[in-house]
């Protein structure tokens, strides 16, 4: 199966500072595909060089077989990559509905718009109740399930999510991952950058490894997770 999601060699830096060396992945449609690793590791700085928000310095990122490295963020939005930032990146001062329909900006006003606003309400049933709530009002597990509903409103080919379980409770968490899972299973494709190891490694087909800018171990989340450098480093067994 080919990739609809290549990074070859990439480098990306914050000004002198290079914070991924040399990454090489690649996510086929309609895999969900985890990139784990610690902190400060260049987990996030790879998502942000996918969408455009950090220059390339070098190496190539293609989507569907187009450089990506190229264009600007807005361009890359608009060729179907939604980013789920870390820390939600709400608008604390609009509504729920407010911050749903920046995300589906690209989207035709009128049905289609109402369409990708209904699955969002159909996944997340809690967000048609705080419908009309500022998010700035909204719990940490509302504001995360409002912050993927935006990025699922510009109906993405490919879904990315940073760090989405960051600061809520187990009990959230689970309910996070299984409504990952089901948007996974209804199509889209997902690229989901997390700490939480074993969860990710168990929700995803397969996984990559980065630490200190660079991938060193990838494969089936399966073979992964039997992994003896995984266990030891991020396992804790």
């Amino acid at each position: 199966m080919s990739a609809l999601l290549r990074l070859e060699s990439v480098q990306a830096a914050y000004g002198d500072l290079v914070a991924v060396s040399d990454v090489s992945l690649e996510v086929r449609r309609g895999e969900m595909v985890a990139l784990v690793g610690a902190n400060g590791a260049g987990k996030t700085t790879t998502l942000r060089a996918i969408s455009g928000l950090i220059p390339v310095r070098c190496g190539a990122v293609e989507f569907e077989g187009e450089r990506l490295d190229r264009l600007g963020s807005a361009q890359i939005a608009d060729r179907g990559i939604a980013h789920v930032p870390e820390g939600r990146q709400l608008f604390p001062s609009m509504t729920v509905r407010e911050n749903l329909e920046l995300g589906g900006r690209r989207i035709r006003r009128g049905a289609p718009r109402r369409a990708a606003l209904d699955r969002v309400f159909d996944l997340f049933p809690r967000l048609r109740e705080r419908e009309q709530q500022l998010a700035g009002t909204l719990s940490g597990g509302e504001q995360q399930m409002c912050a993927i509903g935006r990025g699922l409103m510009a109906r993405p080919t490919l879904l990315m999510l940073d760090e989405p379980s960051l600061g809520l409770a187990p009990v959230v968490v689970r309910s996070i991952f299984d409504d990952l899972a089901r948007i996974n299973r209804e199509g889209t494709t997902v690229l989901l950058v997390e700490q939480n190891v074993l969860r990710s490694l168990a929700l995803s087909h397969r996984g990559y490894v980065i630490e200190n800018g660079r991938v060193t171990l990838s494969g089936a989340a399966a073979e992964l997770l039997a992994s003896p450098q995984v266990r030891q480093a991020y396992l804790g067994m």
